[in-house]
């Protein structure tokens, strides 16, 4: 089961909540995500290993507009709503692997700065963009991956209603260290 949202929330348009925005990423968010996919520390999350260059980040922001099921991806920004109208690019959330045969898709979110974490907008995005996989997209299910070392983000999708089903043991090297990765669930009500 995923997050409740309150009778305030749930007559706002379906990716917003009282303070987040999720929207479609524009090339004015070329160098914000230049410097969120080049931060190493998000590096062993993504199983990246090389930089991106503004050149492949621009290719894919001309491209985002795309539907998903062409893609079998969606990326959209969180946005920090500002009473100015002025909104501020707080992270990603992503869905990924989309599989509409078998009605399912992988979720994955950063919050980028650490002064934004822990305020509850990864939980507020995670649950609007659950409510539109499962009612727009009509998708069975979510799936999600997480570190052993990601205890922050274990508890944020276990109380979004993801349950753990699996554990990929050894599966991440981290430097001289092997990490086990989580498989979480969550089933459309």
């Amino acid at each position: 089961m995923h997050l409740p949202l309150d009778t305030q929330e749930s007559s706002l348009p379906l990716l917003e909540t009282r303070r987040l925005r999720l929207r479609a990423p524009e090339l004015e968010d070329l160098e914000i995500l230049y410097a969120w996919e080049n931060h190493t520390q998000t590096w062993q999350i993504s199983n990246t290993l090389v930089p991106f260059s503004r050149f492949i980040l621009r290719q894919y922001l001309e491209t985002a507009g795309k539907e998903i099921f062409e893609t079998k991806q969606l990326r959209l920004m969180i946005d920090l709503k500002s009473e100015k109208g002025l909104d501020l690019p707080v992270g990603t959330i992503d869905l990924f692997d989309f599989d509409p045969l078998h009605q399912r898709a992988g979720i994955g979110i950063l919050v980028a700065a650490p002064k934004n974490r822990r305020k509850g907008y990864a939980s507020e995005a995670l649950s609007a963009l659950i409510r539109y996989a499962f009612e727009i997209l009509q998708l069975k299910q979510l799936y999600c991956n997480i570190l052993e070392n990601n205890p922050a983000s274990l508890e944020l999708f276990q109380k979004a209603g993801f349950e753990i089903t699996g554990i990929k043991k050894n599966w991440i090297r981290t430097g001289n260290e092997w990490l086990d990765e989580y498989l979480l669930q969550l089933q459309r009500p």
